[in-house]
């Protein structure tokens, strides 16, 4: 098929040019056609030299008058000559581009785009877009709407124009409108070539919006739907357990170590009217750190224990698997309600004595990694399954979880606050709770993002913390020194250099995922303990222990991790009485990366951290979505499209409703192209 042709099948792309193409994700004809312009200068205006403005680009149609000669300066080969209108002259220039010399000829008409520049006592124009106008009713179809991409090092705007122009020469007669008639019409969308032609060149202001309309909305129809078809055993409302609340409920909450939020309350409302309504239930719960999601949890899971059903509940790390057994089994223990644990390090004869205290219903509440969803692991009365941090498990997973009860209730947990517009791709089959509200007596965290000089000071600091009974978090972008990343701090080496040089009478323990379970549980009961002052770690703690004597969290190389990233990180400091800070040290110059650690400093939020975090990033480096697999957005924007991501969720559920397999022959183009998207194993992982 001509859509999936190599670049290198176009005329004037060679294996350098497709090099470059490549590193802009561009591989075949289909990806160059796809990609689409950042902006647009609408050059239709063309000003008379004699009204050009100043350090502003211009349109000028002039001739040349001057042969074009090349001169040095400084060492810069210049290639310069002068051009005239009725009105005036000045100077085009190009530097370093002595090839400039023989594209111009005297006499000739061209159309110039670019800066105009006083510069060495002369007016210029430098380095400008042109065109050659050999005939005057050319001006119309040279002077346009001038699309503007991503482009990449040596491969100039009007190099990329023309390898689109090409393709889409190419492409035309067999771009396929994925979107059946129906929907066109009954949200007034423009036919799916006209809407490609228009984004790339558009005829007029009102073509271009046509053309953007319809491609946003199919973008993200076909995401939405393809996700919705992946997660089909989430999304259908099924006869599940209708909970009654028991009289033993007062007691259990009396029993918790604080009073709940009201924030708590409410979604913990939310969640009882969910358990007593007989249809299955598919709930997101979504706090920041610390806001208090495990005690959430725990009354769920003792409501469902209570009404005489087993219940699971999946964690990430063998760490928290510990930390939520720990603290759900001393909760139950009142209850008389048996607690299991099972992890990779579950011994082989403990694991037995698991697997049957399940079948037989010995053991009530479960808790473990990956290792529950094991096929020979049984759960016969599985009542409520809850994932904590679920943006580490694929759909499948805690699908096979699930199954192993008959329609048992799921609750999804996250600290990952996810904006709103994100929520709505990623969980819009699920209903969604948010904890806003941290529980009394958590402390502010001061954060202050500064450069390596400080570190002497941080040193210092970190050393009168620890000698008045505090500890340290230190976070390491890698886990060793490799000649790639050399610039990086890495936990082995900086362990080392803290223990030899800054603090050799404190004692410090590195951590990294390269260890083995039993290792970093050992690190961890450690420093949980109070035995290690400083912890120096990979992001292995961002879902971690809690460790309330933390009031440091010192992170190197700062602007290599996401905005959530840091948040959640940030998050493991704060949990006790104690005043705490979190140091950022980054010396990068970049604008974005410093406006970034800038928020951090501003706003404890994670709401609103996430929401910076995807309107500077993008949803593909926003935390977690790299690692789902989600595509990248080629047009439609999380902000400013919101409202048609909520036209096209509508949409998708009403097609689905009408025609769940897609069977019919108005929607049989539509299941291909789903099929075809739903085999790429990056859609599996988008959960």
């Amino acid at each position: 098929m001509v859509l999936n042709q190599s670049i290198l099948t176009l005329k004037g792309v060679g294996a350098q040019v497709a090099a470059k193409l490549n590193r802009l994700q561009i591989y075949t004809l289909k990806d160059m056609i796809e990609h689409y312009p950042r902006e647009y200068e609408d050059r239709r205006k063309i000003t008379p030299i004699s009204e050009c403005v100043m350090n502003e680009h211009n349109n000028i149609l002039a001739a040349i008058v001057s042969k074009p000669q090349i001169t040095k300066k400084a060492g810069k080969i210049i290639v310069s000559f002068r051009v005239k209108d009725e009105t005036g002259s000045i100077y085009i220039v190009f530097y370093g581009q002595a090839y400039m010399k023989n594209n111009f000829e005297v006499g000739e008409q061209y159309l110039f785009y670019g800066k105009i520049k006083h510069k060495y006592a002369k007016i210029e124009m430098e380095s400008p877009e042109y065109e050659k106008v050999a005939v005057p009713n050319q001006i119309e179809q040279i002077a346009k709407i001038t699309p503007i991409y991503n482009a990449t090092y040596k491969l100039s705007q009007k190099v990329i124009r023309g390898l689109i122009e090409k393709s889409l020469d190419l492409c035309m007669p067999f771009i396929i409108d994925y979107l059946p008639q129906s929907i066109r019409k009954e949200y007034q969308l423009v036919d799916k070539k006209n809407a490609v032609m228009n984004i790339h060149f558009p005829q007029n202001s009102e073509a271009f919006f046509e053309a953007r309309k319809r491609l946003v909305f199919e973008e993200l129809f076909m995401l939405q739907l393809a996700l919705y078809s992946l997660k089909s055993d989430f999304s259908k409302k099924t006869l599940g357990i209708a909970y009654k609340i028991p009289d033993t409920l007062s007691l259990f909450l009396d029993k918790l170590p604080y009073e709940l939020t009201n924030a708590q309350k409410y979604v913990l409302n939310e969640i009882m009217e969910d358990m007593k309504n007989k249809m299955a239930m598919n709930r997101l719960v979504q706090g920041d750190v610390g806001s208090g999601k495990t005690v959430i949890a725990a009354i769920a899971l003792f409501l469902a224990l209570q009404n005489d059903h087993q219940a699971a509940l999946m964690a990430p790390t063998e760490v928290l698997a510990i930390q939520h057994y720990e603290f759900l089994r001393e909760l139950m223990l009142p209850f008389k309600i048996e607690v299991g644990l099972l992890t990779g390090s579950t011994t082989k004869k403990q694991k037995l004595e698991i697997i049957e205290g399940l079948r037989k219903e010995k053991i009530k509440l479960i808790i473990g990694t990956h290792a529950l969803i094991e096929d020979h692991i049984e759960i016969p009365k599985l009542g409520l399954v809850i994932t904590d941090e679920q943006h580490r498990f694929g759909v499948r997973q805690r699908l096979k979880l699930s199954e192993k009860g008959l329609t048992p209730d799921v609750i999804v947990m996250t600290a990952t606050p996810i904006p709103r517009t994100l929520a709505l791709i990623l969980y819009g089959d699920m209903d969604i709770s948010i904890i806003n509200e941290l529980p009394p007596g958590r402390q502010p965290i001061k954060t202050n993002a500064v450069d390596s000089a400080y570190h002497t000071r941080i040193y210092r600091f970190i050393e009168k913390e620890v000698l008045s009974g505090r500890q340290c978090y230190i976070i390491c972008p890698m886990v060793e020194d490799n000649d790639t990343n050399s610039d990086l701090q890495n936990v082995l080496d900086y362990s080392e250099h803290l223990k030899t040089e800054i603090f050799p009478t404190l004692t410090i323990d590195y951590l990294h995922g390269k260890m083995k379970p039993k290792e970093k549980n050992e690190i961890m009961r450690r420093f949980a303990a109070g035995i290690t002052h400083i912890l120096v770690s990979t992001t292995v703690v961002e879902v971690g222990v809690n460790v309330p004597n933390a009031t440091i969290m010192l992170i190197e190389n700062a602007e290599r991790f996401g905005l959530a990233q840091l948040h959640q990180l940030r998050g493991r400091v704060g949990r006790g009485t104690h005043k705490s800070y979190c140091i950022l040290v980054s010396d990068s110059k970049n604008k974005v990366t410093k406006k970034r650690l800038k928020i951090m400093e501003e706003t404890t939020d994670g709401f609103v951290i996430a929401e910076t975090d995807l309107k500077l990033r993008g949803p593909g480096e926003f935390f977690g979505t790299k690692q789902h697999g989600l595509p990248e957005m080629k047009i439609a924007n999380l902000y400013t499209d919101a409202k048609v991501l909520k036209e096209v969720q509508k949409c998708v559920k009403k097609i689905l409703a009408l025609d769940p397999d897609l069977e019919s022959s108005e929607n049989e183009i539509l299941y291909d192209e789903i099929k075809q998207r739903l085999s790429k194993e990056e859609l599996h992982h988008a959960l």
